[in-house]
């Protein structure tokens, strides 16, 4: 019989600066590649729309990933977007971000779909982040989550040519054109 090591928030810490993304599941280790530039350059249009709406209107702070967000002393992620609302700032600390955001983004990489639509979901749920979008930039496809109870509902999706809001941001109008392609042409 085999005995499962949970791993805390200190064993994370000494974890080597080498490129990789590590992050805690409940204890469990899970280390993925970095990230391709088509989910960089999707990623980066997102926070642009958001972050400027976000600042225009007062409403918190958008960050980036790498950030750690500490769930518990068994569960740090490193979510690609984070938005806090202007109550949560002083969830804010030296480590990272130390309590559930407003919402969290994942944008899908080959070897973290099964997590961000499986692991990660559960997670965001059970610590009861209020919403969580899944961004598909190969199928140009944002899915906003919702949290219902405890687990999460399809609140809205962005896809094809028509403009969408999305929650928590009902009063921003996303554009699929200027978050699936750069100057003019498609991200690749």
């Amino acid at each position: 019989m085999t005995t499962r090591v949970i791993l805390t928030y200190k064993d994370y810490e000494a974890l080597p600066a080498d490129g990789r993304r590590y992050e805690l599941h409940d204890g469990e280790l899970s280390v993925t590649a970095a990230p391709a530039p088509r989910h960089q350059r999707t990623l980066r249009n997102l926070f642009r729309a958001i972050d400027a709406h976000v600042e225009a209107r007062g409403l918190g702070e958008m960050l980036l990933s790498p950030i750690d967000l500490i769930l518990s002393d068994t569960t740090v992620v490193q979510p690609d977007l984070v938005y806090l609302r202007l109550d949560q700032a002083s969830a804010v600390t030296a480590r990272g971000i130390e309590a559930p955001p407003a919402l969290v983004v994942e944008v899908l990489s080959p070897g973290t779909t099964s997590i961000d639509r499986g692991v990660k979901l559960q997670l965001y749920a059970r610590h009861a982040i209020p919403h969580y979008w899944i961004v598909d930039a190969d199928r140009e496809r944002v899915e906003a989550y919702e949290l219902a109870g405890a687990s999460y509902r399809l609140a809205g999706v962005l896809e094809g040519p028509a403009p969408a809001a999305l929650p928590p941001f009902v009063d921003l109008t996303l554009d699929p054109g200027g978050t699936w392609h750069v100057t003019g042409r498609r991200i690749e």
